[in-house]
């Protein structure tokens, strides 16, 4: 039987100017910018692109706002063409063979914490007596806190004290059964939360920094109910009202059957990641968001478990409400990267302007929905100063 193996990554021309970042970032961040509209695979696995926005024939981009319950993964074109047959399925190696050339990357900084029932893998740079505190950093899903590494490391170096932890269900964190001690609610992740913060030490106040959907947006209702743990909060691209898009892949996981079979897509994190961006991610950087799916269905079916259990309304309507003026009253930034093509920059406005006198907003040109991966740098600058 013919056997399936993941495509190599698309090389795309650098076009965006990259002076700004350190020599260290980038010999670690790695990533190749791009400005051009890119079309799904073709039957060769070849992808064609196109630096005006239309297609080989002329035709305007047929993107649309809608949700197509059909489509892969995520409504938005991607970078990176789907798991394909090869032509020579003998040259290109198996999912064995791939894990082991993946298996031990992406836990810089990391180590695992029991706390309560479970194993939390956790990221920490800094020392506890760091002079300038605390920061926690929670990532959104399908993602894991890989993505605050460059962030954690150069603050941590300025004299900050940095944890970030991969949710339960996610990264390299334990991803229990469902109906066998968690059943993924917003509940029991504040639940755990709290446990883990004991577990870790961290003293209130601390600084909170929150990027992303789902997990991401339980962060922030954990926020809204412990207020006076926290001294300082920095929001980066998330829903953070009513009017916040929800993205075709928590709608596809929402449909039964289909979301059984979206969940187990191996390449989904960095395929939405890349969908959300205008950067494509280099194979060394994607293989570590790919690898917890890769490695078993557990992360999939916890992504499942979670989206259908979310009530996402609900969820928005209580952020929202919740950082208006007068119900919140802590220093608040809002990082917005403004090429998100999940979450308009109108998001983030309205958000702000809800409580103009606490929060303030920081856009950020050439970033998409994850600037602490799309470009570290100016990420750092903005907390630095905030912080």
């Amino acid at each position: 039987m013919a056997r399936a193996v993941l495509s190599q990554p698309l090389s795309v021309p650098s076009s965006y100017p990259l002076s700004s970042l350190s020599a260290s970032t980038k010999s670690y961040y790695n990533f190749t910018p791009t400005t051009t509209r890119i079309r799904p695979a073709t039957a060769g696995g070849r992808v064609s692109v196109s630096a005006k926005g239309k297609d080989e024939t002329g035709d305007a981009d047929a993107d649309s706002p809608g949700f197509s319950p059909f489509g892969f993964v995520t409504d938005n074109p991607s970078s990176r063409s789907a798991i394909q047959l090869p032509e020579s399925p003998a040259e290109d190696g198996n999912v064995g063979q791939m894990l082991y050339r993946i298996e031990d990357k992406g836990k810089e900084y990391g180590s695992y914490v029991k706390s309560g029932k479970f194993r939390w893998f956790v990221r920490e740079t800094g020392a506890a007596n760091s002079r300038r505190g605390t920061i926690v950093f929670l990532h959104g899903a399908p993602t894991q806190s890989y993505s605050y590494r460059v962030v954690m490391n150069e603050l941590s170096a300025l004299g900050f004290h940095c944890f970030a932890p991969d949710w339960i269900g996610f990264g390299f964190s334990d991803k229990p059964q469902p109906g066998y001690g968690f059943n993924y609610t917003e509940k029991e992740y504040h639940e755990e939360l709290d446990k883990l913060l004991d577990v870790l030490g961290v003293d209130s106040p601390f600084n909170l920094v929150i990027q992303g959907f789902l997990v991401g947006s339980y962060g922030l209702t954990w926020a809204l109910k412990n207020q006076s743990r926290i001294s300082k909060i920095s929001i980066l691209n998330s829903p953070l009202t009513v009017s916040s898009p929800v993205p075709g892949l928590f709608q596809q996981l929402r449909i039964p059957l289909f979301g059984e079979f979206t969940c187990q897509n191996a390449v989904m994190a960095e395929r939405f990641i890349e969908a959300g961006s205008a950067y494509v991610l280099k194979l060394e950087k994607a293989d570590v968001y790919r690898l917890p799916y890769l490695s078993s269905g557990g992360p999939g079916f916890a992504l499942l478990e979670a989206a259908r259990k979310a009530n996402f309304n609900d969820i928005l309507s209580r952020i929202s409400a919740g950082f208006a003026s007068g119900r919140w009253d802590k220093p608040g930034l809002v990082l917005w990267g403004i090429s998100d093509k999940y979450l308009p920059q109108s998001i983030a406005e309205e958000f702000q302007n809800q409580n103009s006198s606490t929060i303030r907003l920081k856009l950020i040109e050439g970033a998409g929905h994850m600037p602490q991966e799309d470009w570290p740098e100016k990420v750092i600058e903005a907390l630095r100063s905030f912080f």
